[in-house]
């Protein structure tokens, strides 16, 4: 007698994801590459470029939640695809401003606004998707290869924007970007379901071993939905906001500001530029998967808060580290090397990030991610003002001694997160 085929969906689907975060960060960074011939062009300042930059995580940050609700309540096939076409109709918006607009800034920080309100879905969906379809012990490493999208995403972007506006100009930049998005959203829509249930093409053998390692519900209620006061009053929960409120803050000063730091004040011309400028981002691809196989390897042989935190602290440490020495650095090239390092990292513990939220909220993890990644955009706005503040101020070592003592603050806050304590949804005040 044969043994069923195994079939591996839920790693095809994983792809998807990672192709679609690698897309919105294409869709989201792509400004700062071209900001510097925008900013030329519409006599914007650095300051004021960065109210633009924050318009976007302020749309990210306020729909965090909503969005990861709706993933919760309609699935994260239909809400992902929805959200990619939103964001995409705003980035070849981005490419109709023109000076007959009157105030460019005011305007492009509605449109950047409402882009960052689309994006929000993307990673509260993919969180619920992993709820769904990814058992406990494989969600450090599907989270890593989602989050390796994060890299790739930023990482090409340089290059390819560059590429572009050198030859068709900015405007083309943002066309091809929202056509790209458009194309890969038809293919997540035609290629995923909520539920690897729902799947045509998944095997008894995957769905045995998916259901497995889902996690039960320690439920009162019989869908296992938490409410806002379980959430809310979970000092975990806290605690972990705060450490990813501390991961928005530094990463958010390689996705807006590195390119133009190494243009404007380490010297780079444009070419050379858009070539260091990618050195974080390959970082945080190779980072960000390999930090979740280290994270599921020791969770399985010691426990989910050694393997989710441990990992975690490490990663921030060394980010504080490079930032310091990277930032001290006299050639330009050997601090895009150290800086990139604190970038792959910082990276390390991305996926710590969403398995421990996965965990903690179950069905309802779309919404409780959705919040915690809420702080982290929070980080991100605070820091696409702060830092072209301390460095017109103070100096660029001074904007990057700031995020590595922000980074040190993240390491101390994982210490104290304790995965193993899950919430228990109540009959109360439930997201309905």
């Amino acid at each position: 007698m044969t043994s069923q085929p195994t079939s591996h969906v839920r790693w095809f689907l994983v792809f998807l994801l990672f192709v679609l975060s690698a897309v919105a960060f294409l869709d989201r960074v792509n400004l700062s590459i071209a900001g510097a011939k925008i900013s030329e062009e519409f006599a914007i300042s650095n300051i004021r470029l960065g109210l633009v930059f924050s318009a976007f995580l302020l749309g990210y940050a306020l729909f965090q939640t909503p969005a990861g609700w709706l993933a919760d309540r309609f699935g994260p096939r239909r809400m992902l695809t929805l959200g990619v076409v939103w964001w995409g109709a705003f980035t070849a918006l981005t490419a109709a401003i023109s000076h007959s607009m009157g105030n460019t800034v005011l305007v492009l920080m509605v449109i950047r606004f409402l882009l960052g309100a689309g994006e929000a879905i993307i990673y509260p969906g993919s969180n619920q998707f992993v709820a769904r379809w990814i058992p406990s012990q494989e969600r450090g490493v599907a989270n890593g290869i989602i989050f390796a999208g994060v890299g790739i995403g930023a990482g090409i972007t340089p290059p390819l924007i560059s590429f572009v506006m050198l030859r068709y100009g900015w405007r083309s930049s943002f066309l091809m970007s929202a056509l790209i998005g458009l194309v890969a959203a038809a293919v997540w829509f035609l290629a995923a379901r909520d539920t690897p249930d729902a799947h045509p093409a998944v095997s008894l053998n995957e769905l045995t071993h998916i259901q497995r390692g889902i996690p039960s519900p320690a439920a009162s209620r019989s869908d296992g939905l938490l409410s806002w006061s379980t959430i809310l009053s979970s000092l975990n929960v806290w605690i972990l906001s705060l450490a990813y409120f501390c991961f928005g803050y530094v990463a958010w000063v390689f996705f807006s500001w590195f390119y133009l730091y190494l243009a404007r004040v380490r010297g780079l011309d444009l070419k050379t530029s858009a070539v260091y400028a990618t050195l974080p981002f390959l970082a945080m691809a190779v980072c960000s998967p390999f930090g979740g196989a280290i994270s599921d390897t020791l969770t399985k042989h010691l426990g989910s808060r050694l393997g989710r935190c441990s990992i975690a602290v490490l990663g921030f440490t060394l980010t504080a580290t490079f930032l310091v020495f990277g930032s001290a650095a006299h050639d330009a090239r050997v601090a895009s090397f150290v800086l990139a390092g604190g970038a792959g990292s910082l990276y390390l513990s991305q996926s710590s990030f969403w398995a421990v939220s996965a965990d903690l909220g179950g069905k309802s993890s779309g919404s409780l991610s959705g919040f915690v990644n809420m702080a982290n955009q929070i980080g991100g706005m605070i820091t696409v003002s702060l830092t072209p503040f301390l460095a017109e101020r103070f100096g660029w070592s001074t904007g990057f001694y700031v995020a590595a003592a922000i980074a040190g603050l993240g390491a101390i806050a994982w210490l104290l997160v304790n995965p193993g304590l899950t919430l228990a949804p109540s009959s109360r005040n439930s997201l309905m």
